[in-house]
């Protein structure tokens, strides 16, 4: 883990690289995970979360704090920022808990939510593609009809919609069980690797119904395509829940 904090009296300077930093250019405040024990031994055991307090703007604060727009396929409305820490300094007060060697562990604790709120995400974006494919279905016309008047039209469609009930339903109960405060990881495994495929699935078939109007940037259908397809890889990538899941059922059968 390359980026590491030292301890510089009441607080530390941070130095090192963070890929993926979502809004980092918007943020005044940056959740930064640092190795704060040099022992490499100790591996995730010696890692703490610090926050790291900014200015919004694009110019970050040089020389201490530098980031570029990490370029991407989709998902332009939330860029991510690869950083630059050169002796940032945070004070003390900033360490997240106020005891190192405990973000790890703060890290994993945070992934049920962030997982559930990305398979919402998922039903987000093939809802609108869905209604997307339904305006088009209507208003497209071959032979004298609407392309929504064929029955393999209207069959894509409603595949469309039983998916994304199926994921919206899948996210309810992983929030109802979140809410309880019990141990969901499950749940959030389900829900997010779900909808996050389920998505992929849904503005595929959106920009068939198009046709070839759906490779073009003239119309919606290839933007919910590309913001898709980053779904199944953030938080945790399908594999990871597929494995999360797998381990739940041999632990409670």
């Amino acid at each position: 883990f390359k980026t590491r904090a030292v301890k510089q009296g009441d607080g530390y300077l941070i130095k090192g690289s963070k890929m993926w930093c979502t809004f980092a250019n918007r943020a005044h405040m940056l959740t930064v995970m640092t190795r704060t024990d040099p022992d490499m031994s100790k591996k995730h055991k010696g890692l703490s979360l610090i926050l790291f307090e900014k200015k919004p703007g694009d110019d970050f604060m040089p020389p201490q704090l530098t980031g570029s727009p990490i370029p991407t396929i989709g998902y332009h409305g939330m860029r991510s920022y690869a950083l630059q820490f050169d002796d940032a300094y945070a004070p003390k007060a900033n360490l997240i808990g106020g005891e190192e060697g405990r973000g790890f562990y703060q890290l994993m604790a945070s992934y049920e939510a962030a997982r559930i709120q990305t398979a919402a995400r998922g039903v987000g974006v093939a809802q609108a593609a869905f209604e997307c494919a339904v305006k088009y279905a209507k208003d497209r016309k071959q032979f004298g009809q609407p392309i929504g008047d064929f029955q393999v039209i209207r069959h894509k469609l409603a595949h469309m919609a039983v998916e994304i009930e199926a994921a919206r339903q899948l996210c309810y109960f992983a929030a109802a069980e979140k809410d309880t405060g019990k141990r969901c990881d499950y749940e959030a495994g389900l829900a997010k690797a779900f909808a996050a495929e389920m998505a992929e699935r849904v503005t595929r078939e959106a920009m068939q119904v198009h046709g070839g109007y759906g490779y073009s940037m003239e119309f919606e259908a290839q933007r919910f395509w590309r913001d898709a397809r980053v779904l199944s890889i953030f938080e945790g990538t399908s594999e990871i829940q597929y494995e999360v899941i797998g381990r739940r059922i041999m632990e409670q059968n």
